[in-house]
Formats: C-alpha cells, sequence, structure tokens
C-alpha cells in the first residue's frame, strides 16, 4: 500500500507545471547606441602600417628556401603565371623517362588486382535482398481509369483473326506495319523475304548480334585511257559509253588528248569521270569540248577538285549544243558554292531546254525550287506527245476544241492533258470523232485535212 501512494507521488510531480508571468513596460526615454569599430590588424599592427613597406625589398631579404616555404603557403590567382608555378603540389620524384602506355597500363591493372576490395557492411547472400526493397508508389486512380478505358474496337474480325494467330504472324504483321522497333533486323528482313522466323527469337527472346556480311573489295578499273582516247579520235562506232571513273593515274595531257577528241566524235554519248583528279585547268577544256561536241548525252565529273566557279562555266557550256541530258558535279572541293553561284547555276539552267537530271547540292530553298520545277518543265516537254514536236497536231486538236464548244450536242466527255503537254479530246459528237493514235517507237506522223480535223494517225 506504501508503494502504491508512492507511485501516486511521483506521478504528480512529474505533471506539475509552473508558469512565470513578466511583464514589460515601456517609457519614453530615447536610448543612444554609439557602435565602435576595432581596427583590424596583422601581426600587431594596425594595416595601414603596411602600406608604405616595401614589398621587393622584403623578397630580396629572404633565402630561396624561405621563398619556397612562402609559395606553399600562398596560391596567387594569377592567369599570366603557369600552372605549375600556381599550384602548391611540388612532385619530388626523379623523371622516370618518356611515356610508355603499356607499361602505364600494366601498371594501373597491377594495382587494381592487388588492392583488396572495401569489406561488405552485409555480406552477399543470393536469394536476400540486402537493405531495403524499393517498392514502385501506387498509381494514381484516375491514370489507372484512363488505361482501363483506352481500347480499339476492331471487330469481331479482326479480333478473331488476332486472337488466333501465331507469334511468327504477328512478327511478319509488324515488319509489314513498319513497326521497326519492335523486332531486330533478322526478323524484319525474313518477314520482308518471307524465309520464315529464326529459332529462339520471339517477343520474348535474346538478340544477339548478327554476323556480318563480308563483301568483296571493289576490281579496280581496269580502263585503259590511252585506247580509249584513242577510240573516241578514230570516232568508234561501237564505242557510246567510256567510264574512267576512280582512275587517279590519268596525267593532264592525257584530259587534254581526250577533251580535244571528244570534239570531233559524233557516238558517245556517255562519259564517266568521277574521282579522277580533274582540276580548273582540265575542267575548262572539257567545257570547251562540250560546246562543239552533239552527241554527248550523260556527263559525270563528281568528287575531283573544281571551284564553283568552273562549274559555272560547266553549266554555261551546255547551252551551246543543248544535248546534254544529264549532267552531275557534286562533292567537289568546296562543299558549299554560295548563294551568288547557285544563283547563277539556276538561271543557266532555266535557260536549258534539253537538261533532265542535275546532280548538284544547292543550299538555298529558292535555288533548289526553281531548278527542280524547271527540270519537272523539261520532262514534260520532251514527253513523246508534246506539242513542240508536234505543233500541227495541237493547233488541230485546240481548232476542235472550239468548235465542240459552240456545238450544244453533249455525247462524249472532254478530257484535257496540261502541263503544257498535248491537249487531247474526246469526240463531242459522231461527225468530229478522231481516230485512235497508235504510237510507236519511230516518230508520231500526222495528216491533217483543211478542216484542221485528225483523219489518220500511225
Amino acid at each position: 500500500m506504501a508503494d502504491y501512494e508512492e507511485e501516486i507521488e511521483e506521478t504528480h510531480t512529474f505533471t506539475r507545471k509552473s508558469t512565470t508571468t513578466f511583464k514589460i513596460e515601456e517609457t519614453s526615454s530615447s536610448t543612444t547606441t554609439k557602435t565602435i569599430t576595432t581596427p583590424a590588424k596583422l601581426y600587431g599592427k594596425d594595416l595601414g602600417a603596411y602600406d608604405d613597406v616595401d614589398v621587393d625589398e622584403l623578397l630580396a631579404q629572404l633565402s630561396p628556401e624561405e621563398i619556397t616555404m612562402l609559395a606553399k603557403e600562398v596560391d596567387p590567382d594569377d592567369s599570366f603565371l603557369p600552372p605549375s608555378q600556381r599550384t602548391n603540389y611540388e612532385c619530388t620524384k626523379e623523371p622516370t623517362g618518356p611515356l610508355d602506355r603499356k607499361k602505364l597500363i600494366d601498371h594501373i591493372n597491377k594495382q587494381a588486382i592487388e588492392t583488396p576490395d572495401r569489406p561488405e557492411l552485409e555480406p552477399f547472400v543470393p536469394g536476400i535482398v540486402r537493405g531495403k526493397k524499393w517498392i514502385p508508389p501506387p498509381q494514381e486512380k484516375r491514370m489507372q481509369e484512363a488505361e482501363e478505358q483506352i481500347a480499339i474496337d476492331m471487330g469481331d474480325e479482326y479480333e478473331t483473326a488476332l486472337s488466333s494467330a501465331t507469334q511468327e504472324e504477328i512478327i511478319d504483321l509488324a515488319a509489314i506495319l513498319g513497326f521497326h522497333s519492335m523486332m531486330n533486323q533478322d526478323q524484319y528482313h525474313a518477314s520482308l523475304l518471307n524465309k520464315g522466323q529464326p529459332i529462339g527469337l520471339g517477343w520474348d527472346g535474346i538478340t544477339k548480334s548478327s554476323i556480318q556480311k563480308i563483301f568483296p573489295a571493289e576490281a579496280p578499273n581496269q580502263t585503259d585511257p590511252e585506247e580509249m582516247v584513242k577510240r573516241i579520235r578514230d570516232d568508234d562506232s561501237k564505242l557510246v559509253d567510256v567510264n574512267f571513273n576512280n582512275i587517279k593515274t590519268i596525267s593532264d595531257e592525257q584530259f587534254e588528248k581526250l577533251f580535244d577528241a571528244l570534239t570531233s566524235n559524233t557516238h558517245l554519248e556517255v562519259l564517266s569521270l568521277t574521282n579522277v583528279g580533274l582540276t580548273d585547268r582540265t575542267a575548262l577544256l572539257l567545257a570547251q569540248a562540250l560546246e562543239r561536241n552533239r552527241t554527248l548525252r550523260v556527263l559525270n565529273v563528281e568528287t575531283n577538285f573544281i571551284s564553283p566557279p568552273v562549274i559555272v562555266t560547266l553549266v554555261k557550256s551546255l547551252l551551246t549544243q543543248m544535248s546534254i541530258e544529264e549532267f552531275r558535279a557534286s562533292n567537289q572541293r568546296s562543299q558549299v558554292l554560295g548563294n551568288k553561284i547557285e544563283m547563277e547555276i539556276t538561271e543557266l539552267v532555266e535557260k536549258n531546254t534539253t537538261l533532265l537530271r542535275l546532280g548538284l547540292h544547292l543550299e538555298f530553298n529558292d535555288a533548289r525550287h526553281r531548278v527542280a520545277a524547271h527540270l519537272q518543265r523539261n520532262i514534260d516537254r520532251n514527253d513523246p506527245l508534246h506539242s513542240h514536236r508536234y505543233p500541227d497536231l495541237l493547233e488541230a486538236l485546240r481548232a476542235k476544241r472550239s468548235r465542240s464548244r459552240s456545238t450544244s450536242q453533249e455525247s462524249g466527255a472532254c478530257r484535257t492533258l496540261e502541263t503544257g503537254a498535248l491537249h487531247l479530246l474526246e469526240p463531242t459528237s459522231e461527225e468530229d470523232d478522231l481516230e485512235p493514235i497508235q504510237m510507236q517507237k519511230s516518230e508520231l506522223f500526222l495528216q491533217i485535212d483543211s478542216d484542221s480535223n485528225v483523219v489518220e494517225a500511225s
């Protein structure tokens, strides 16, 4: 009973609280505060006492050892000093000679192997998680509801086909639809070529690197420049295509003979001079030859050392004979032609009515779009049924169209092919029937009567 009463007394003592109240009275008296600043001192003297001290004189009195000790304690923030003089570290080891990378790597590997690993606070035991296991936070309710609401209704037919499809069929379907990120290259190419999927490479398979296919090196160009120049000079009728690509041993004298023979040749149609070391001097000779040659259709001078102004000269030379249909001159010494050069090339191309393909890298959109539009017009203009080749046919059909518009009969339909091509009108009355036009490989011959009606076409 005494013990019980003692516990009660201790409890009352623990919960006892004491409150102290302080009363602060404000007075109307003003207080003046004075702040006294103590001047900074260094080694017992004020800093102002060191203003007249000559630092150079003090440093002259120090010994080399004392200067070294002072330099270790001071780190000057001076960008004009080399880093070796601004750092406090000094290497006292003797130089070991020039750098030997292999010995350095062997030393680092040996030191890494000999250095013991740090002891683990908790040893590794298979199947037991050390430390606190990470648990992903629960997903928000609205996000979970949104995922549940996303559903695609493909219809019973497609859902039945996909549910019964095998894994290989699903992979083939993904390849056809272009889902490249869902498969590796082996699966994609096997689906396109219908070779069957590789064994063990499904959706859950391990992607392995495929063995690279080694292709043999391209055989060197065995064309003999001397022989080709001789055949071009002799105007060989069987020589229509000459390929000098990647032959870097052609001298300037051989180029001069080649371009001189090209001026009188009447059978050569294709000339390839890619990566042959063509310079401005020899390219100007080529431009002169192009002004006199009438049979060359394709010219390729890519990957050489032709400057942009000389490229303009080459494009300008194409306007003389109007026989070149394809001209390629990209990948030269100067990768960027510039706005002025590109505009000059654009104006020259727009004057050329026979050029169909141009191999040049044009940086500015204006030049690129204008050249592309003009080349497209040239392609349309060179169509077998174009008006500039058959002006009589175009005039006859235009007259027929004007008459058909004046009549009220509408027994046929009118079909017009625009963009500068031939306007072909189907018959609009029984009296003005057009006989079918048969296109042959040769020229199209038309006979026009006095009433501007097409009578016969063969």
